[in-house]
């Protein structure tokens, strides 16, 4: 019979390390990675290309929106992240081997608990656990849960041992329950078992017992090791604090009970609203914070260094994800290179939350399209921030204070409109996209409109494109667009006739479409009667003040 869809036969490999030798749950996982294979597996892959810069508006939103999926940059906090998720699931399967029997020691002391009732027996001598848990703490849109997905795709979901006929899943991942309680958060792993093994039924056989939770702990632990699974994961922690019914100790307690009995490595992932219980945790020196926390504050600009071999400088993290993400833009007047002013703008506006600073720069880019502006600028990313992000805007400004309870307060908040605000903005794209191919609609003509498009975004006289493109495709309607536009463009600079040529008048509201070092530009992106504050002298003004020191 054919494994189904997410399993995989295993494959063994030395694991490298004289410790994990000679254990199948180890040697059947991936290698462990090193820097260049984590930044291969990890980044994220988004599909580019130049000429896609010319599609219709509506096409580009298309291509813009990916990068909220498909954009992922690894920074030095992922890579700690990957480094100790490998190391936790090692580490739990040594005191878990099929080969040595250490595994049906486990199943036989979760069995002992089970049939006495409690979580904890001590009839019987139990044998080490090698188990160990992790806290990762971070507002909303640091990239926590996307990070961890990435992280545990590097795994198999499901691996079958075909000479032990033993399943083994290396990682299992679940969210607290949106109620806040143990129990349920028990039933959730139950449920994900099944969804992960698609044969089996543990949530229906144990959620129509009236069992309690030291039982479910229990049951939970016996399921774990019968199906060897790695490493658990629980999202969202922060949900237990909105159950009035269960205490802060209770919970550390179940925290500690959730380690110890059921035996895998716990990583228990939320906002600072969940600190509490991990700083009791910490206070206690209990076992539940036995690998560490982790918290993860937004990106920091930082300062550049000079790399000391090299003497050039070296990019700061938030340098090398700007740079990066700003070579994905639709866009016809796109800037090739990101200036210091809009980077700056940029961070203020986002505080470097990961999430923030994506949406933002794909929700400006709709709106450059929308409005023709057809570049990012300073103007445009206050607009955007103002006008499209007001639900995160008290989480940025707990984090531009630096006030650690305002942050707490509001590190839930989310964007729960982006979506529909994307529709909306790709309507607008859509709405101006049809009003231009009403002027120049070309009888339908596909290739007449992308040649139209590509010639205008070259900045070709526009009055004379349609009768430019009509000419060039009544007597070439074979070639290809390159061919089509290298005709199109020597037909263009061909010599006109002897004609005194007046300089071509720009509308004011054109202005914001021209270079970005136009005066005229300059002043459409001004606030008003501030123009003069924002031109430095020796460039724009004349410096006449200092014309005058040196001539003394």
């Amino acid at each position: 019979m054919p494994l189904p869809p997410n399993y995989v036969e295993a494959v063994y490999a030395d694991p490298g390390t004289e410790r994990y030798r000679g254990n199948p749950l180890i040697e059947a996982l991936p290698p462990i990675m090193d820097l260049p294979a984590l930044k291969k597996n990890l980044v994220g892959k988004v599909e580019y290309h130049p000429k896609d810069c010319f599609d219709p508006g509506h096409i580009r939103a298309h291509h813009i929106s990916t990068l909220l999926d498909d954009f992922f940059q690894p920074l030095s906090m992922h890579m700690q992240l990957e480094e100790k998720i490998s190391i936790m699931i090692r580490r739990g399967y040594v005191g878990r081997n099929v080969s040595d029997g250490s595994l049906n020691r486990k199943m036989q002391e979760g069995y002992q608990r089970i049939m006495s009732g409690a979580a904890c027996d001590f009839r019987f001598e139990q044998s080490n656990s090698t188990a160990k848990s992790l806290s990762l703490i971070g507002c909303s849109g640091s990239g926590k849960s996307s990070t961890i997905n990435r992280i545990l795709a590097t795994y198999p979901q499901v691996i079958y041992h075909p000479s032990d006929n033993f399943i083994q899943l290396p990682y299992l991942r679940m969210e607290c329950p949106s109620n806040g309680s143990l129990k349920s958060l028990c039933l959730n792993f139950f449920r994900e078992v099944d969804r992960a093994l698609q044969t089996t039924d543990y949530e229906g056989k144990y959620a129509r017992k009236r069992l309690g939770t030291e039982v479910l702990l229990s049951l939970m632990g016996q399921v774990a090791n019968q199906r060897a699974v790695g490493v658990l994961v629980i999202d969202e922690i922060q949900r237990l604090t909105l159950s009035r019914s269960v205490s802060q100790e209770a919970m550390l307690e179940f925290f500690v009970a959730l380690v110890n009995v059921v035996g895998v490595p716990v990583v228990l992932v939320g906002t600072p609203k969940a600190r509490p219980i991990f700083e009791m945790e910490l206070q206690a020196g209990r076992r539940s914070a036995g690998f560490g926390s982790l918290f993860w504050e937004p990106m920091k600009q930082g300062d550049m260094k000079i790399n000391p071999k090299t003497g050039l400088p070296r990019k700061t993290e938030w340098i090398a994800f700007t740079d990066k993400l700003w070579r994905y833009q639709w866009l016809t007047s796109k800037d090739e290179v990101l200036s210091d002013e809009v980077r700056a703008c940029w961070y203020d506006l986002s505080q470097g939350v990961l999430d923030i600073v994506v949406k933002l720069f794909v929700l400006a880019q709709l709106r450059a399209i929308a409005t023709g502006l057809e570049k990012i600028t300073v103007k445009l990313l206050k607009t955007v921030y103002y006008q499209e992000l007001k639900p995160v805007h008290p989480m940025l400004d707990a984090l531009r204070q630096d006030d650690p309870e305002l942050i707490s307060q509001f590190s839930d908040l989310l964007l729960p409109s982006i979506d529909k605000r994307l529709l909306e903005l790709r309507r607008q794209i859509e709405e101006q996209q049809s009003k231009s191919n009403e002027v120049h609609s070309f009888g339908g003509n596909e290739k007449a409109l992308r040649l139209y498009t590509m010639l205008e975004a070259m900045e070709l006289e526009s009055k004379l494109l349609p009768s430019l493109v009509e000419g060039v495709l009544d007597k070439y309607p074979n070639l290809s667009i390159p061919e089509l536009v290298h005709i199109a463009l020597k037909v263009n600079l061909a010599p006109p006739k002897a004609k005194k040529k007046r300089k071509p008048v720009v509308k004011r509201s054109e202005w914001p479409s021209l270079e970005s070092d136009d005066l005229r530009f300059k002043f459409s992106q001004a606030t008003k009667g501030k123009l003069y504050d924002e031109l430095s002298y020796g460039t724009e003004l004349m410096d006449i003040a200092g014309w005058l020191e040196e001539a003394q």
